[in-house]
């Protein structure tokens, strides 16, 4: 296969994704029945922003013309890819660079989230018979010629000690954090709910921790967030909310609930499931610089940052941690 017949069968999987095929459904209800956190909303969503910002042929097109990428890898290299599964399809721009660099990808998918990409890549199998050369899933990961993986910190520990000796990116917890200064309008406070709350808070593109101004008024952001009252009508999300509540009232913090919200002040930027942390600051410019030198925040959503509502629609250019990973690929 060449780059073009790549692109060709990539743009039939996100129109395949964003169809309504009967066994493309039955494998999300299925992807859901196996990990209650992907309920249907969030999977749809998850593949329509695959389908539509990685998945359309103009953006593929012009997203490898920045890439010296041969027609054919003379000498492709095996890279394994160990993906996470907090989110649906988190790891599939990992598996769209390898694939499309021309380099041989062997995944080995999160327990958590192995369904949705194991079906998609079965179907791109069904397609073109040789992509069985390009792409194939293992339990464990041996003998490649470089690594990707992503975790927690503690995994990065063991990421880094079995694969400190090849070319490696290696991915540890980040989170994502809103910078307000007070004049955001009640749409952009809605879309910043969006940031907050979609997929449940768990991604790393996730709103956790919020800088605003001193005296700010936090009744807007509160009346925005109530719109995902309905979070507590999922028992694995309602008991994350009820036991950071409970810590909370039992520690005499002061806190604010929108109802299935908890907003609280803190000075660390990762807050638990069904929690929010502020704190105020002072100097905006002063915190900027100390934001863009922590390592732990993926994106700062705001004003001339980010927009509103967008953190968890990221295009082909915008890498995790980032690190290019197209440029790590062609550089192998």
């Amino acid at each position: 296969m060449n780059a073009q017949q790549r692109i060709e069968l990539l743009v039939q999987l996100g129109n395949y994704m964003l169809s309504n095929d009967e066994e493309w459904q039955q494998v999300k209800e299925k992807a859901y029945r196996e990990n209650q956190w992907f309920i249907p909303e969030f999977i749809n969503l998850a593949v329509k922003n695959i389908a539509e910002k990685y998945l359309q042929k103009d953006a593929l097109e012009n997203w490898v013309k920045q890439y010296n990428i041969p027609a054919t890898q003379q000498e492709p290299k095996t890279v394994g890819v160990v993906m996470a599964g907090n989110i649906p399809l988190v790891g599939f721009h990992d598996f769209l660079c390898v694939f499309m660099s021309g380099h041989i990808l062997t995944i080995k998918p999160s327990s958590k989230d192995e369904v949705l990409i194991k079906h998609l890549v079965k179907k791109l199998y069904g397609w073109e018979i040789t992509v069985q050369n390009y792409v194939s899933f293992a339990t464990m990961l041996k003998g490649c010629d470089a690594y990707i993986a992503t975790g927690s910190n503690n995994s990065g520990r063991y990421f880094e000690y079995y694969f400190s000796k090849y070319p490696n990116i290696i991915r540890k917890n980040r989170t994502s954090v809103a910078v307000l200064d007070g004049t955001e309008t009640p749409t952009e406070l809605d879309k910043l709910a969006e940031d907050i709350q979609v997929y449940f808070g768990l991604g790393c593109r996730n709103v956790t921790k919020l800088f605003v101004p001193k005296q700010y008024d936090f009744i807007q952001l509160l009346d925005a967030l109530k719109r995902y009252d309905n979070f507590t009508t999922f028992h694995k999300y309602k008991h994350n909310f009820d036991y950071q509540l409970a810590i909370l009232i039992m520690n005499g913090k002061f806190y604010m609930n929108s109802g299935a919200v908890i907003l609280a002040e803190s000075d660390s930027i990762f807050a638990p499931v069904s929690q929010v942390y502020y704190e105020f600051y002072d100097d905006k410019e002063t915190l900027l610089q100390n934001l863009a030198a922590n390592n732990e925040i993926q994106c700062i959503v705001g004003h001339n940052h980010i927009p509103f509502g967008e953190a968890q629609q990221p295009g082909l250019n915008d890498y995790a941690d980032a690190v290019d990973t197209m440029q790590f690929l062609m550089q192998l």
